[in-house]
């Protein structure tokens, strides 16, 4: 067995859980090139997820929900999305011959909304689901029993709702601990919370079987709007809090509701990993740094681990020293506006014949 499903012994699943993949998991950890040795750090590194067959982290998540839809001859996949868990659970279901239907956050992404739809899914977006804690609760309850009385559970990225489709997002740390075990501090970016929750789970599984290994420091990284565990867990609180309105523009962020927020603070905790809150702004400037220096396309989503890290290198709460990996969760096809603001200084040049010469001389 190849890609997440390798790990299948190591998670405990059901044993008569099907195998379904599409190719999953296994992606590169590869060194920054430009942006940590630019500031005197040889020791970042970037775990990057949009390598996944529908471009996110959230593929891990597919494959494992899907079997087990499968494995209880369910006939449908019922599922809420902010736009990548959307996006591979409507890949999956097609591959598996699945209806698949998905309440969809106000304001979802049109680059993640296409893709779904071009799988074949039917999307329904709710005024204020995501946005209002108020009305995403309304929203998580009403969707709930709609899934009873389908025989199926509501597919959503945590594992509140759903923990063995979690447990595929727990092998990210299983390849990380293969391929660099040395690692110290893991960055995270966090919305309900449950990558990070993950991340500390997949790692404290691989500590139990390999008993001499150290699990790394796991760090929340949230944008302000949405602090709804990062502020907490920086503070010394033992909760996670909802907030009123989620004013992040990072999408994929915008999770007005706790969720899974308070066990992954407490678990962020046991491993002595720190919570972090950045702006909007420095999260665009990441992506762009990515794009720019490191040549890793990612949308703002999967920039804010970098945003983190480099608030955790300029407070001096990093030491050089320390091998950091960056989760990098979403491929930047998946957000075109924030493509557009990156690319609104370096337009298209039109040229004629004769200008080809000069233009193309290297200085």
């Amino acid at each position: 067995m190849k890609g997440i499903w390798k790990y299948k012994d190591l998670m405990e699943l059901p044993t008569d859980l099907p195998l379904f993949s599409l190719g999953e998991g296994g992606t590169p950890l590869i060194q920054s090139k430009n942006i940590g040795p630019e500031i005197g750090i040889n020791n970042l590194y970037f775990k990057l997820e949009t390598a996944n067959p529908s471009g996110s982290y959230k593929d891990r998540f597919a494959a494992f929900a899907i079997a087990e839809i499968l494995n209880k001859k369910s006939k449908i996949c019922l599922a809420t999305s902010s736009g990548n868990t959307g996006a591979a659970l409507a890949a999956y279901s097609a591959a598996a011959g699945l209806p698949c239907k998905i309440a969809i956050v106000e304001g979802a992404p049109e680059g993640k909304l296409k893709q779904m739809r071009a799988f074949g899914a039917k999307l329904f977006m709710i005024k204020g689901f995501g946005i209002s804690s108020e009305i995403s609760e309304r929203v998580f309850d009403k969707l709930a029993k709609l899934a009873i009385q389908n025989h199926t559970r509501i597919q959503v990225s945590a594992f509140k709702y759903c923990p063995i489709g979690m447990k595929g997002v727990q092998s990210i740390s299983f390849e990380i601990a293969e391929d660099m075990p040395e690692a110290t501090n893991i960055f995270v970016p966090a919305g309900g919370g449950g990558l990070a929750l993950a991340v500390v789970r997949g790692f404290q599984r691989w500590n139990q079987r390999q008993p001499g290994f150290k699990v790394p420091r796991i760090h929340c990284v949230q944008p302000e709007g949405n602090n709804t565990i990062a502020g907490n867990l920086r503070n010394g609180l033992d909760h996670a809090q909802p907030v009123t309105d989620a004013a992040t523009k990072i999408s994929g962020l915008q999770v007005a509701n706790v969720i899974d927020g308070t066990d992954t603070l407490k678990a962020c905790r046991d491993t002595k990993g720190n919570g972090y809150l950045v702006t909007d702004e420095e999260v665009f400037e990441c992506q762009r740094l990515l794009a720019e220096k490191e040549g890793i396309f990612a949308e703002p989503a999967g920039a804010v681990s970098l945003a983190g890290w480099l608030k955790a290198v300029r407070s001096g709460e990093l030491k050089p020293e320390d091998k950091a990996i960056c989760i990098v969760t979403g491929n930047g096809f998946k957000d075109p506006p924030s493509i557009e603001n990156l690319i609104e200084m370096n337009p298209v040049q039109y040229l004629d014949e004769k200008s080809m010469d000069a233009y193309f001389k290297v200085e």
